[in-house]
């Protein structure tokens, strides 16, 4: 039988750090391929594959589109493209964004799921946000091993986190623990073949941007009064696990968490949308208010004194409610980080 060969990793915040410790680990003699999405800014050239191949035993390059899986191999996802898996290639997809992410980690989870089910290990490493989750499941569900960073031992939390709550991985380490445990599951014989999620496919056809189908969205999930934060259409609601996640028909995804944070940053962006054009309503009125004045009207001096107060009071009105959203924001990072220390 074939051992478990395909390794994906998935990082974000911190991540750098996380995957020097683990390169300079790993053998000169892996029997596995590894692929590794970190999100990586679209506009600036990287040199992770140099500090990563520097560090280790083992060639790091990012990946071409169409190059074959190598054992002692290390692929990284190249800015502005999502990193797939086709049969042993690799392909790299213009899919939209993941969690306002590309490359996103959960379009590669779930291609290695659909492609190497039960010879795949997926490993979530520090991170913010949510990208991850939902591609681990994928791997767990279509039979490989799943395996999480301690939320506790990682630089930021809540990627780890949100693994641990959806994906359910069958183990959970500190970074210190994952070069030893790697390097066991990577010699274990693949498991059983398992059957995988319909809707697996679809998702990693719209990774490789070959678009998304209203009809086949309706297979998957169901029409969410909520609208995409990033082009205004349609959400559909995935129940996933024990929480829910979004997709629009252009193929947009979002977490629930990271819907959350576009819709508030769309309310933020309408409060400020409505403070300017009441602070060009009140220089108007301020105008309008001193010319009056200045010719005795009194009549019209008390009328735009009146709208001039009215303008003020609205204006003082949406500067709270955007200091709140700010507010708010911030209290519940705070509370979220709480609730992980105690985890």
């Amino acid at each position: 039988m074939a051992n478990r060969n395909v390794v994906a990793i998935g990082t974000s915040a911190g991540g750098v750090e996380a995957l020097l410790y683990l390169t300079k680990q790993f053998s000169s003699e892996l029997p596995a391929a590894v692929l590794i999405t970190v999100h990586l800014p679209n506009d600036l050239p990287s040199a992770l594959d140099e500090v990563l191949g520097n560090a280790g035993r083992i060639p790091v390059s990012f990946a071409e589109d169409g190059e074959e899986l190598e054992d002692a191999h290390i692929y990284l996802a190249p800015p502005n493209r999502h990193l797939l898996v086709e049969d042993q290639n690799l392909v790299l997809g213009k899919g939209p964004p993941e969690n306002w992410a590309r490359p996103a980690i959960d379009p590669m989870m779930r291609s290695v799921a659909v492609c190497c089910g039960s010879r795949s290990i997926g490993v979530i490493l520090t991170g913010a946000l949510g990208d991850g989750a939902s591609g681990l499941q994928a791997i767990r569900q279509c039979g490989g091993i799943a395996v999480v960073q301690d939320p506790r031992d990682a630089f930021f939390s809540e990627m780890p986190f949100r693994a641990l709550n959806l994906a359910a991985p069958h183990y959970v380490a500190r970074l210190s623990k994952l070069p030893a445990l790697l390097k066991s599951l990577v010699h274990q014989p693949s498991g059983d073949p398992m059957p995988c999620p319909t809707r697996l496919k679809f998702e990693v056809k719209v990774a490789k941007g070959e678009g998304s189908i209203i009809e086949e969205l309706k297979q998957i999930g169901h029409r969410s009064v909520l609208s995409c934060p990033e082009c205004g259409g349609v959400m559909w609601e995935i129940e996933e696990g024990n929480g829910v996640r979004y997709r629009c028909h252009v193929g947009h995804a979002l977490s629930a968490e990271a819907m959350n944070l576009g819709i508030t940053d769309k309310v933020r962006e309408a409060l400020y949308i409505a403070l300017r054009a009441l602070d060009e309503q009140a220089a108007l009125t301020n105008k309008l208010l001193t010319e009056a004045a200045a010719k005795g009207r009194n009549l019209s001096t008390n009328f735009w004194l009146s709208r001039k107060e009215e303008t003020d009071r609205q204006r003082d009105v949406l500067r709270s409610a955007i200091n709140h959203t700010d507010e708010i924001t911030f209290q519940s990072v705070e509370e979220s980080e709480k609730v992980k220390e105690t985890t």
